[in-house]
């Protein structure tokens, strides 16, 4: 996919190496809020390069190339039957927030997913993160269900809410 402007002014572009730094102090920031992942900590980039399928994974940028926000997706399985599910994760620097990074992300993902022949896009989300529930909803994501206690964050069990997104390309 090449870049793409969104009518925000947000520039949409595939995540390299260059955007390293940035995309994982992103990460962090979302972890340090508490509503984002189970994760504690980022990874080193060559974990996050390794485990993120390359041709889904994208930057959001501003006017000046800072960047706003990524979204990358990941295989849920080497089981050739789920070959065209992915699980993704979508994270907005808190300074970005509100200004259509993360929608202009999911559609990124979405429109290569769909190319790609991907069936099924899914994330779990805590039912906290009401404003990324919000997002996914207007993507075209509908929630599957609830997983109840799930796993422990900070030793407190948590919830996720299952999302889906079924590609209209695939009969």
């Amino acid at each position: 996919m090449s870049s793409a402007e969104d009518p925000t002014g947000v520039l949409v572009v595939p995540l390299t190496e260059e955007h390293a730094e940035h995309v994982l102090a992103i990460y962090q920031a979302g972890i340090d809020e508490g509503d984002a992942t189970f994760e504690t900590a980022a990874p080193t980039w060559e974990a996050f390069d390794a485990a993120k399928l390359r041709e889904h994974r994208f930057v959001a940028l501003d006017a000046t190339g800072t960047v706003l926000g990524w979204v990358a997706a990941a295989p849920v399985s080497d089981r050739c039957a789920y070959a065209g599910v992915v699980e993704h994760s979508v994270y907005v620097h808190p300074a970005a927030r509100g200004r259509g990074v993360a929608s202009a992300l999911l559609k990124a993902l979405t429109e290569s997913t769909d190319a790609a022949g991907v069936w099924t896009v899914q994330s779990g989300i805590f039912p906290e993160n009401a404003p990324s529930l919000a997002v996914h909803r207007r993507a075209g994501f509908r929630v599957i269900g609830v997983r109840e206690r799930i796993g422990r964050h900070h030793g407190v069990w948590r919830d996720v809410v299952l999302v889906e997104r079924r590609s209209p390309a695939i009969v």
